[in-house]
């Protein structure tokens, strides 16, 4: 494999593991609420991360890295952009099936585009606006359950709520390579494990604020069931490792469209989370979002 496409295998990973980790986070959101299941991609995945950055390293010889004032910025934001996304993400997986929540964030490119036109200008070419209108048509349909009429969506209260966090997590991830390039030494892999290591610790620091201040069940229930607690932070770091390495060595536009694997794999973790696949509606909305969503980011490339 060349160079060129070397972020190919790190994007692979980082969707089939954060497919998983997803699912893991689901269950245990079903224990500890929210909060708790939110915190567990930082919390437990901070270990594993700065073992990743440990070992990397012990291997090359290498010296750690001290990030500029602008690549810690940006880490901050994206790190919080992230957590209130991922707290998104599972409200939604608490009232709609595992697989149907997936396609409401699946519309991350869309909202980050509509967001960019107005806060920015950034219009978008024909072809883009096809594909948002092809991607509403999707989540129109994944979202209606049978015997919903087109008019008349099942709960869009995590429509809603899911589409923010796509759009939340689309910014994480501009915020994420911003602080990558930021650090301006050492590899891409140095780079990318240091600001790994760096965004969730920011991260952890946080979600440790907020059990202070408000409670710390959330964290002492998370420990409990740490059978899930642990590989969901595992899976995290895993993830968060491949999508910050790719981020470093291509536009994320490539990262996303080849992310779209995972929608397959999604499907299956669904039968296994709520226990039935997904109706053809479903099925028609996930084809149409994935072509959609390609489409845009073949148009941004």
């Amino acid at each position: 494999m060349t160079a060129a496409y070397l972020w190919v295998p790190f994007t692979l990973l980082a969707a089939f593991a954060q497919v998983l980790r997803n699912a893991f986070q689901s269950r245990l959101t079903g224990h500890v609420g929210t909060a708790g299941g939110t915190q567990v991609r930082f919390v437990y995945g901070l270990p594993f991360a700065a073992m990743f950055l440990a070992g990397y390293l012990a291997l090359s010889g290498d010296t750690l890295p001290m990030p500029a004032p602008g690549a810690l910025a940006w880490s901050a934001a994206g790190a919080m952009a992230q957590i209130a996304a991922t707290a998104f993400m599972l409200q939604v997986m608490a009232k709609r099936d595992f697989g149907v929540a997936y396609a409401y964030i699946k519309t991350e490119p869309v909202t980050v585009a509509l967001l960019g036109l107005v806060l920015v200008g950034d219009n978008l070419p024909l072809f883009g606006w096809v594909a948002v209108l092809i991607v509403t048509v999707g989540v129109v349909m994944a979202s209606l359950r049978k015997g919903d009429g087109a008019a008349d969506l099942a709960e869009w209260r995590p429509l809603v709520v899911g589409v923010a966090a796509g759009a939340l997590f689309g910014l994480s991830a501009i915020c994420f390579r911003a602080s990558i390039e930021a650090v301006g030494e050492g590899g891409f892999l140095l780079r990318s494990l240091t600001m790994l290591v760096v965004t969730l610790s920011i991260q952890t620091l946080a979600m440790v604020g907020w059990f202070l201040l408000r409670d710390a069940s959330a964290f002492t229930g998370s420990v409990r069931h740490w059978k899930l607690s642990v590989p969901a932070g595992a899976l995290g770091a895993v993830a968060s490792a491949g999508w910050f390495i790719a981020f470093s060595l291509t536009i994320a536009a490539n990262v996303r469209t080849l992310a779209l694997i995972e929608m397959p794999v999604v499907a299956i973790v669904s039968r296994y989370v709520s226990g039935r696949w997904l109706s053809a509606r479903e099925w028609t909305g996930f084809v149409l979002i994935t072509l959609g969503v390609a489409l845009l980011m073949l148009v941004h490339a």
